[in-house]
């Protein structure tokens, strides 16, 4: 066996969020429990967002609530304030993940707030999580490209990385958000980041928009990156960027690791089996 990659699977939540069905609870439910006997380690399933902004996700709850868990899969949800934060916890999310901006222009648009402001915002969630053991994992939206302020500084994104690390987030994925990235863009901002906070601490989460998703895993990989966000079926894109949509598909990450010589420990046959049910839920 080649050495191990890990895929992030996000497909139940940032997948769906902006699905325009409203998808019933049993079927979020279905699409989990067949992705945790898929052999992944960790799965995003729920986000404690307000219900009036992503009115998809106002079920986070109930899909925790509903789920098989498998002993060996950590689940997670997003929680963008305290109250998010208490919400996952009282439904059991075994992690959570706090989400910020490497530009100011989607920052504003996305949580109505500046990146300083978000991260202030960010910090009680952090120590409450601390405090009650809760792995916190970090995201970085337009780490290569704004819909609002066009291309994203590399130290800028290595500013608010390091900002998230020193705030206790365990991992931090940085979102190339609306697919615009270039394996040269990536990899300058993967280096500028590199050098504050250590690529084992890094995952790539590249939105196909573009049709480059595949290219910019590579060159992630090869400075190190070891982990990588992939939604099953390739489901959903960004609310606040408009028309990107698209998360690499998971079943395409496996399939291009494995002709790279990695091993993502994924069976690829219930993979292919849960883009089948994804693709079907969009309605």
């Amino acid at each position: 066996m080649g050495e191990y990659v890990e895929i992030f699977e996000v497909g139940p939540r940032d997948g769906l969020q902006n699905e325009k069905r409203l998808i019933p609870v049993a079927e979020k439910i279905a699409l989990v429990d067949l992705l945790s006997g898929a052999g992944f380690r960790r799965i995003e399933v729920a986000s404690f967002v307000s219900p009036k902004w992503v009115p998809q996700m106002a079920d986070g709850a109930e899909v925790l609530a509903g789920i098989h868990r498998a002993p060996h899969v950590s689940y997670a949800a997003l929680t963008p304030n305290l109250i998010g934060f208490q919400r996952a916890m009282a439904a059991r999310a075994d992690e959570i993940a706090i989400f910020g901006a490497a530009s100011e222009g989607f920052s504003r648009a996305n949580i109505n707030a500046s990146i300083e402001e978000s991260l202030e915002r960010f910090a009680p969630v952090a120590e409450a999580a601390a405090e009650e053991g809760v792995p916190v994992r970090g995201y970085i939206s337009c780490v290569t490209d704004c819909p609002y302020d066009g291309p994203t500084a590399p130290a800028r994104v290595a500013w608010v990385a390091k900002k998230l690390l020193a705030m206790g987030c365990y991992e931090i994925s940085l979102g190339d958000t609306i697919g615009r990235g270039t394996p040269q863009t990536i990899t300058a901002m993967l280096n500028a980041v590199a050098e504050v906070v250590p690529v084992s601490k890094l995952a790539g989460h590249y939105h196909d928009t573009g049709g480059r998703a595949l290219e910019n895993i590579e060159a992630s990989l090869a400075l190190g990156l070891r982990v990588f966000d992939a939604a099953v079926g390739g489901l959903g894109g960004c609310p606040y960027a408009k028309g990107a949509t698209g998360n690499v598909a998971t079943e395409a990450v496996a399939d291009h690791l494995s002709a790279l010589g990695y091993d993502t420990g994924l069976d690829r046959a219930v993979i292919g089996r849960a883009a089948d049910m994804a693709r079907a839920m969009r309605g």
